[in-house]
């Protein structure tokens, strides 16, 4: 049966109304999450910055230039990173409570921070640890990126052989608790100090990421979505079942090959830099299914972009509110935020006889 072109108009201008709604609230975010801090910023003066003007206050420039903008850009590239690998994630598994984490990533780079946070001191640590722990930040950066790398690489590699999405899922928790027992086993001899530098990373933060950070980063989450967005018509066909993929000339071994290839290089930067920042990628493709009431990835990747970052960005807002020299920890914002939504999912999913 085909849409009236009624139907059809209506459906336009709601979405049209939603993105509008969308882009609006970007630019109000931007401004509100510049103004809080320890210091506040009137927005006038946010623009003034955004616009090529420089403040009076060197002070004040230099705290809106170098530390809140950078932040700010660094939540809306988490957002639209973990939304878009998190709606991959969901589409390719066909599981609703699926996000990017899901195969390991974040076990890989805690590996990976672990053993250069946890070893790196030790009269037994590796020289390639001692190296990185050497290089400050860089080399957590390396570390849990390289950690990444190896685990997802592994399940990319199993996707080669393995014909079953479930299988391949089963096999990337296997890794990921692989991963995770390593990383009890370092803690256990590990100076407690490190310990509490191990474990403020797995906190998540924006905080901590420079401009020099994203001229890296943000390129390669850029080509992340890019390579995403070319397999929309893939991802689309197995929302009815991979039965129904073949049946549409869809080589389900290229595309799960290329989703989580984008899903892995989405993942892994966002990790690096940021920490494993739980929950956004669960609920962002939840929260842009529910405000286009549409399962079609051409619309819902865009959507999970600009929902993303929008929700990346307050999430850090509300972690900032404390002012002053502390801030919550942003692993605890993102629950008090996705658990609800979580909660309501499994009871829709319950309420129409459905199992998760």
């Amino acid at each position: 049966m085909t849409k009236s072109p009624v139907a059809s108009t209506s459906r336009r201008d709601r979405n049209a109304l939603v993105w509008g709604g969308l882009l609006v609230g970007c630019v109000v975010s931007v401004l509100l999450a510049a103004a809080f801090g320890s210091v506040p910023i009137p927005a006038g003066d946010t623009v003034k910055v955004l616009t090529g003007g420089h403040l009076p206050d060197d002070g004040l420039d230099f705290i809106l230039r170098n530390v809140r903008l950078p932040r700010i850009t660094t939540a809306a590239l988490v957002g639209a990173a973990l939304g878009v690998a998190g709606l991959q994630m969901q589409t390719l598994f066909r599981n609703p409570l699926a996000d990017p984490y899901i195969l390991g990533a974040n076990s890989g780079a805690s590996l990976g921070v672990a053993l250069v946070a946890l070893t790196a001191g030790t009269a037994g640590a590796a020289s390639f640890a001692g190296g990185l722990a050497g290089w400050g930040r860089a080399g957590s950066v390396a570390a849990a990126a390289i950690g990444a790398a190896v685990v997802l690489g592994l399940v990319l590699l199993f996707s080669v052989w393995v014909r079953s999405a479930v299988t391949l899922l089963l096999i990337g928790v296997m890794i990921g608790s692989v991963t995770g027992s390593l990383v009890a086993v370092l803690i256990v001899y590990a100076d407690p100090n490190s310990v509490k530098e191990y474990m403020m990373w797995g906190l998540g933060t924006f905080s901590a990421t420079s401009w020099d950070d994203l001229k890296i980063a943000a390129p390669v989450v850029l080509f992340g979505i890019l390579v995403s967005l070319a397999s929309v018509r893939s991802l689309n066909a197995l929302l009815l079942g991979e039965e129904y993929a073949r049946s549409m000339g869809i080589d389900l071994r290229i595309t799960r090959a290329t989703t989580l290839l984008s899903a892995a290089i989405l993942t892994g930067v966002v990790t690096a830099y940021c920490g494993p920042v739980g929950f956004l990628g669960l609920v962002i493709p939840h929260i842009a299914r529910g405000l286009f009431g549409t399962a079609n990835h051409r619309i819902l990747l865009p959507a999970c972009v600009v929902v993303g970052a929008l929700l990346a960005v307050w999430c850090g807002v509300i972690a900032e509110l404390p002012g002053q020299d502390n801030a919550l920890p942003l692993n605890a914002v993102t629950a008090l935020i996705g658990a609800p939504i979580v909660i309501t999912v499994l009871l829709r999913g319950r309420g129409q006889g459905g199992a998760v």
